[in-house]
């Protein structure tokens, strides 16, 4: 298994980047909060998790060791793969899915495309005892600027929308929309946790 990739970012793109490691380029498919803490030339390391399929190798990689084993965790419930766990952590983070399926909160679940009432359902019974409380295994891997402050991070947040296909204008009115929440307590705003919680604004009808 590839646990880890530590290299400079020598492309991006709006579902993943390249990193190069020792003159060799890896592509991974990443989420959104994890892209928006990458800079093209600037070296960084994500926690990665490879998938081995008959006509494929894909590699995932995240901000942190965290979301990397809820990655792995979500694919062991009965109809998640890859890409629905890679896409439920592009609208929740770890801590937000572990409180979400401890109290059972469908709703939140089925914000995620790809997600409906019985997946949701399957998710809370096969998880429920298996992803713990939240806070008890997050933190970011050393050296990675994810979840450092952002600046300017409204512009990333931005940009991150608008690679999702999103319109300017709806994204303009999240970042509005969360911005208070955001900045509130005077702290640093983390590009991450913004762009998630932007995503769940523009999530809910």
């Amino acid at each position: 298994m590839i646990a880890h990739l530590d290299g400079t970012v020598s492309a991006l793109a709006p579902d993943g980047a390249v990193i190069d490691v020792g003159g060799v380029g890896l592509a991974v498919q990443c989420t959104p909060g994890t892209l928006a803490g990458l800079r093209l030339g600037e070296r960084t390391k994500v926690a990665t998790s490879l998938t081995v399929r008959e006509d494929a190798l894909t590699l995932y990689g995240f901000a942190t060791d965290d979301e990397r084993n809820v990655f792995e965790l979500l694919q062991t419930a009965s109809g998640v793969g890859p890409r629905l766990a890679l896409a439920t952590l592009a609208v929740h983070g770890p801590d937000a899915l572990r409180i979400a399926v401890a109290s059972e909160d469908l709703t939140t679940l089925m914000r995620v495309p790809g997600i409906g009432k019985k997946g949701a359902q399957r998710i809370v019974l096969e998880l429920k005892d298996r992803l713990g409380g939240a806070g008890e295994t997050s933190g970011a891997l050393p050296g990675r600027p994810v979840g450092a402050a952002a600046s300017p991070w409204r512009d990333q947040v931005r940009a991150g929308l608008m690679n999702l296909g999103w319109a300017a204008r709806d994204a303009e009115q999240a970042i509005a929309a969360v911005e208070p929440e955001l900045t509130g307590g005077g702290e640093p705003v983390d590009v991450s946790i913004a762009l998630r919680a932007a995503l769940r604004q523009l999530s809910t009808p």
